[in-house]
C-alpha cells in the first residue's frame, strides 16, 4: 500500500460486489431465484394457492391459502418438493419446508 493510502486500481468484480451488496440487489436476485424454483417445483395448481415467504437458516417458509392444503403439502408432497427445490437451487442449503396457513 502506498504511503498516501492509494491502493491502485480495484478489481471490477470487487467493485460490482460492493455495489450489489450496498443496493440490496443480491437479496432481490436470490428472492426471484427462490420464487422461480418454487413455481417450477410446485406447478401451476399449487402456485395459485401458495407463496414463498422466504428462506431462513435453510428452511423455506411457504404461505398456504388454507389449512387443508397445508396439511396435504406437509404430509404428502414435502419430500418431493424438497428434492425438486434442491435440484433447482444448487449451492443453496435447503433442509426443510415450513408451511404456514396464510390469511389471503
Amino acid at each position: 500500500m502506498a504511503a498516501d493510502g492509494n491502493r491502485g486500481p480495484e478489481n471490477i468484480a470487487d467493485i460490482l460486489g460492493k455495489l450489489f451488496t450496498s443496493r440490496g440487489w443480491g437479496r432481490k436476485n436470490e428472492r426471484v431465484r427462490l420464487e422461480s424454483a418454487w413455481a417450477d417445483a410446485a406447478g401451476p395448481e399449487l402456485l395459485k394457492s401458495t407463496r414463498v415467504l422466504g428462506l431462513k437458516r435453510g428452511v423455506l417458509e411457504v404461505d398456504v391459502r388454507n389449512a387443508v392444503l397445508m396439511s396435504e403439502l406437509a404430509q404428502f408432497h414435502k419430500r418431493g418438493l424438497l428434492a425438486k427445490l434442491r435440484a433447482a437451487l444448487p449451492g443453496v442449503t435447503l433442509t426443510d419446508i415450513k408451511f404456514r396457513a396464510g390469511t389471503w
